[in-house]
């Protein structure tokens, strides 16, 4: 399937730019594979936690966090644990407060993976986005890397909007050149990863 995306990039991207068209016809073609390999609720919290942070200082600050739970579910003990105990670990106040929120509603069944999977994006983002401290960009992250949604463009993301505005043109909105790739508009984000070498969320 991504050799076909691939193929089907490149002639697109030629009618676009000539930038665009070179950046992708060059890159391997790639694979769009959600990693489920934890609880949802507990990927959300670590989005969060990670946000405008490097990959290397995300990391290191949700190890801390991991590590403070010990041998305690971790939705549990993020409901309870006090405020200043996950600033220590170097998260700000606003991520403690999302991450307690987050916990609350996974508590309370709002996060029922299940039943997200089931949802269309939009619909999705709509629940995830009543959680305080859940905004667009993380909603559009687990849809691409968490539930494997093929067609989502993060106009939000820094990267992915301004690789693409390099590559075609700063004149033109990228949600307009973006729906020119649907139905696989998380591939092009891909691709605008790619040429940042930004790894997956």
């Amino acid at each position: 399937m991504s050799q076909v995306i691939h193929a089907r990039f490149v002639e697109i991207a030629r009618e676009i730019s000539v930038e665009l068209a070179n950046a992708i016809s060059n890159t391997p073609p790639l694979e769009l594979t959600p990693r489920q390999e934890t609880p949802f609720p507990e990927r959300l919290c670590r989005a969060v936690a990670g946000q405008q942070l490097s990959v290397k200082a995300a990391a290191s600050i949700w190890g801390r966090v991991v590590d403070s739970a010990a041998d305690r579910p971790l939705m549990d003990y993020l409901a309870k644990v006090s405020p200043d105990t996950l600033r220590g670990c170097g998260l700000s106040g606003a991520k403690v407060k999302a991450m307690g929120a987050i916990a609350l509603a996974s508590r309370a069944n709002q996060l029922n993976e299940d039943m997200l999977r089931d949802l269309e994006h939009d619909e999705r983002t709509r629940c995830l986005t009543t959680i305080w401290g859940v905004g667009q960009w993380t909603a559009d992250m687990m849809g691409i890397f968490y539930f494997g949604d093929p067609d989502i463009w993060p106009d939000g993301d820094t990267t992915a909007r301004k690789n693409l505005e390099r590559l075609t043109s700063r004149r033109r909105k990228t949600i307009r050149t973006a729906a020119r790739f649907a139905p696989y508009r998380s591939y092009l984000a891909l691709y605008m990863w790619h040429q940042a070498d930004v790894p997956m969320v």
